[in-house]
């Protein structure tokens, strides 16, 4: 008997593929692993696309604009560096994306993304955390050595 499996399923108006192949681009141990086009024709624009992000299983589905996708619904990823906040942060914005507060940011497809220091939990619980959420709330991308200078007092 196969173990069931669990995937998050992302709504798009009619940009799955496009969105999928740019997820895929940006994160290493990720891949398409399945395009369903509509009416099974090879030219036809795809149904869904199946791909994984870093061992997490993702469904990308055409449906229309019968429903929107909000930031109620974002994935959230831990990195370990600057320059990798920067690199997913501007990636994510290319072509029309949107930035919010507190590290979060929609792309140009409508997905929200959380790009988080992996330092973040640990700079939370420190004995200045007061000083480290004051300057994350002031913060658009998070900037983790400012986050350190807060909780360093």
């Amino acid at each position: 008997m196969t173990a069931p499996s669990v995937a998050t399923c992302l709504w798009y108006e009619s940009n799955a593929e496009a969105a999928a192949k740019l997820y895929c681009s940006l994160f290493p141990d990720a891949e398409i692993t399945a395009i369903f086009r509509q009416g099974g024709k090879a030219d036809a624009p795809a149904f869904s696309v199946s791909f994984t992000l870093m061992g997490q299983h993702y469904q990308a589905m055409n449906g229309g604009p019968h429903y929107k996708l909000s930031p109620a619904a974002s994935i959230t990823v831990h990195v370990d560096t600057q320059d990798e906040v920067d690199r997913l942060w501007s990636a994510l914005l290319d072509g029309g994306g949107s930035e919010s507060r507190c590290g979060w940011l929609t792309d140009r497809f409508g997905l929200s993304w959380q790009i988080i220091p992996r330092a973040l939990p640990r700079l939370l619980k420190s004995d200045n955390s007061g000083r480290v959420m004051q300057a994350m709330m002031g913060m658009i991308k998070l900037d983790i050595a400012a986050l350190e200078a807060a909780a360093a007092g």
